[in-house]
């Protein structure tokens, strides 16, 4: 227990880090509206992400379960947070400057954002995988579906810049994210 309270310490960090980017992003809309057009894809992706986090962290606490801690296991779910901030760094930069606006921005940076989110979805695999077989057995087929088509949505995401596309995908993804989550917190509960 002793090692997983270490390495949740460091999660919890880089975690906050990330949170704390996306939510002062948040504020500084509010704060100065004017210069910088909203983007609805990119807003959406923003509730996405704060969300993913938010599910993340607490399915990261199964890892208490976890007996045997290795050097490699630690290195693993640090480089796993830190892909998840710089999810969270992509999407407020520090300056939109040249950019237009956040749609030109997000669009112009969509390879970089929607690869690293297809790099975490595969390795979320692995990080479930390490919090035990039943846990990975209880998430069913649907879990290794849903990763599959999340890889295969990003890697088009990656290629095309429709606004359709984007907009329905995020709408899409949270919807479900949204879903999965409920199902697994009342399977959990109940």
């Amino acid at each position: 227990m002793e090692l997983f309270s270490h390495v949740r310490i460091i999660i919890g960090v880089v975690m906050s880090l990330g949170l704390t980017h996306l939510l002062q992003g948040i504020a500084s809309l509010v704060q100065h509206p004017e210069p910088r057009k909203v983007y609805m894809v990119h807003l959406l992706w923003v509730v996405s992400m704060v969300l993913y986090l938010l599910h993340f962290w607490w399915w990261e606490f199964r890892l208490r379960h976890l007996a045997d801690w290795t050097f490699l296991i630690y290195v693993f779910l640090i480089v796993y947070t830190v892909l998840l901030y710089l999810l969270c760094s992509l999407l407020f930069p520090r300056r939109l400057a040249p950019y237009a606006d956040f749609e030109e921005y997000f669009l112009s940076r969509r390879r970089w954002f929607f690869g690293l989110m297809a790099l975490v979805y595969l390795l979320d695999i692995i990080d479930t995988a390490l919090k035990g077989d039943q846990h990975l057995q209880s998430l069913g087929l649907e879990y290794l579906v849903r990763i599959a088509v999340y890889v295969v949505l990003c890697l088009v995401a990656m290629q095309t810049a429709s606004h359709r596309f984007h907009l329905v995908f995020v709408i899409a993804s949270l919807a479900y994210q949204i879903s999965f989550a409920l199902r697994l917190f009342w399977r959990e509960t109940n």
